[in-house]
């Protein structure tokens, strides 16, 4: 490029190569001139005249790094200790300011959470709300209470507690009185210093005699092992006691320091031998025996809360029953009570003769809840959950007569008062209103079905599917037959087992169980009897999370298959 095009490039270039003898000097004025709205920022400090005029001396003299003032030409460090307002102030760009340089930060940017944040909460305290919170009163269930407290009572006497079975259905507070025992028990406890403690288990998470039995172990090994600690540490005072002063053990159990150092050896031991049990691998018997050693380490009454105990005798069968319902009469140190807590009144049925008569010595009965009951929880958990002032009047009695109509749900009524709570956070209401919770009761409905369609196994998708195809194109007052037809096309279209068409109906009564379809049995007189089928949740929805599984969603199209309800 040349001088012309670039004149600051190509001034820059003569006055680079020039000398005092060729007029270097005048190269650079002509520099100056053809520059003359750009700034100088000459590092020797010679300033360009308004004539484009220029001190030869900045030319004829060579500059070397040393001779440049680098503080001087950017300015002095904000964070430098020395730094003066002054300082600054000199080197500030009077046309540049702060708001220039703060990008987006205007009111209207705001970031993702900042609207959400921007209305009151609601809530004083959500957790409240939930099932895993145990209340410090439980209204209307003080006799039950009382019962159970009554049974437990002689664990603070040393003796063994009667094994104690819970019923009821969901949501009338089974699990919560429990717990409010329990932790009443292990304060009681302490407070008389007596050995009692409490193992809650939840077996529908844990569920086979396996997983029970390890769970238990590693518990009492983990609290043996701190007691271990705990004992060592006192010990180790004692011996330093007992070497500054060789009287200082006459209060306590050892007479020398060579005992003290034998019963830290034996604690050692103790602790080496407790291994913790993996969740597989080892065979039951020595998963039994592990827990065995542990738990009558020491002297000690336990109390083993079953919560959901019909689905461990339903996986696993009534072996672990029978296991810790024997162990009291093998136990040395220790004594176990049992306190079985379930939703099925009939689950000791399939028990063996001698499991049932041992576990249920005591048997409480929860009732459901009636409207009145509800409005009294609801009322009790909501002045702790909400801020003064949230609810609408008529928000807990809609609430709880919502729950009064699924069999006295307290959980449910609970649930519902949250999401109506949640929902109304969300749209930036300032209380909690009837719409709410109705807009809740929809919510919950359809997470419920969901739930329970998602975790269905395969052959029950398969029959829903088919249900749900007969009554998209129309068809009512389907029968078992018509269902049977378009089951076997899908199992085929997917490369399913076939199952018997008697295999097909109780699968249909499952989910008749489960609240997804309605079957009611008419009869046809001459022609017997069948089931008319019709859906209890909605279509679009059940489809939707029937495709989700991936060999439901490999059919393309399943409208053909509708016709084979005129091949029967």
């Amino acid at each position: 490029m040349d001088e012309e095009e670039n004149p600051r490039g190509g001034a820059r270039g003569e006055a680079g190569n020039s000398t005092p003898d060729d007029g270097g000097a005048d190269a650079d004025a002509d520099a100056g001139t053809d520059t003359d709205d750009i700034p100088s920022n000459d590092a020797s400090g010679g300033d360009g005249s308004a004539d484009g005029s220029a001190d030869s001396s900045a030319v004829e003299d060579d500059v070397s790094p040393e001779d440049i003032d680098i503080q001087a030409s950017i300015g002095p460090d904000a964070d430098a200790p020395d730094a003066s307002d002054e300082d600054l102030d000199q080197h500030k760009d009077p046309d540049v300011g702060l708001d220039k340089v703060v990008l987006n930060d205007d009111e209207g940017s705001k970031g993702l959470f900042d609207d959400l944040l921007a209305g009151e909460p609601i809530f004083e305290n959500k957790e409240v709300l939930r099932p895993s919170y145990t209340p410090h009163e439980l209204p209307h269930r003080t006799d039950q209470i009382n019962q159970m407290a009554t049974i437990l009572v002689s664990a603070l006497r040393g003796e063994t507690p009667s094994n104690i079975l819970i019923y009821g259905k969901t949501g009338t507070g089974k699990t919560a009185s429990a717990k409010f025992v329990s932790q009443e028990l292990e304060s009681t406890s302490q407070k008389y210093d007596v050995p009692c403690e409490v193992e809650y288990i939840n077996c529908e998470v844990t569920d086979t005699q396996y997983r029970v039995l390890a769970q238990l172990a590693n518990k009492f090994i983990e609290k043996n092992v701190e007691r271990i600690e705990a004992e060592q540490e006192r010990l180790d005072e004692m011996r330093t006691r007992a070497t500054e002063d060789p009287n200082a053990l006459e209060e306590t159990p050892y007479d020398s320091i060579a005992e003290i150092d034998e019963r830290a050896a034996e604690l050692d031991d103790d602790a080496d031998e407790m291994e913790t049990v993996p969740m597989t691998g080892w065979p039951t018997d020595r998963v039994y025996t592990t827990f065995f050693d542990a738990v009558d380490y020491k002297e000690r009454v336990v109390v083993i809360m079953l919560d959901e105990i019909d689905k461990l005798v339903e996986k696993s069968g009534d072996d672990t029953l029978y296991n810790l319902s024997r162990m009291n009469s093998e136990l040395d140190n220790s004594r176990i009570s049992i306190m079985g807590i379930s939703n099925d009144l009939k689950f000791t049925d399939f028990l063996d003769p001698r499991v049932k008569s041992s576990l249920g010595e005591e048997e409480i009965v929860f009732p459901p809840y009636d409207a009145n009951q509800l409005r009294d929880i609801l009322q009790h958990r909501a002045d702790v959950a909400f801020k003064p002032g949230a609810l609408t009047d008529d928000v807990i009695p809609l609430c709880a007569a919502f729950a009064a109509q699924e069999h006295g749900d307290a959980r449910r009524a609970l649930d519902l008062l949250r999401t109506a709570g949640e929902l109304a956070e969300r749209g930036q209401a300032d209380t909690v209103e009837e719409a709410h919770v109705r807009q809740a009761q929809d919510k919950i409905e359809l997470d419920r079905v969901v739930e329970v369609v998602r975790t269905l196994p395969t052959q029950s998708k398969i029959v829903l599917f088919a249900i749900i195809l007969l009554e998209k194109n129309g068809v009512r007052n389907i029968n078992t037959g018509e269902v049977f037809n378009i089951y076997k096309r899908l199992c085929e279209e997917i490369d399913a087992d076939v199952l018997t068409q008697r295999r097909v109906t109780d699968l249909i009564s499952e989910l008749d169980m489960l609240g997804i379809v309605n079957a009611v049995v008419v009869s046809k007189g001459r022609y017997g009897r069948t089931k008319e089928i019709s859906l209890s949740v909605p279509i679009d929805e059940t489809e939707a999370v029937l495709l989700t599984d991936s060999r439901l969603g490999d059919i393309e199209s399943a409208q053909p298959f509708v016709q084979a309800r005129f091949d029967n």
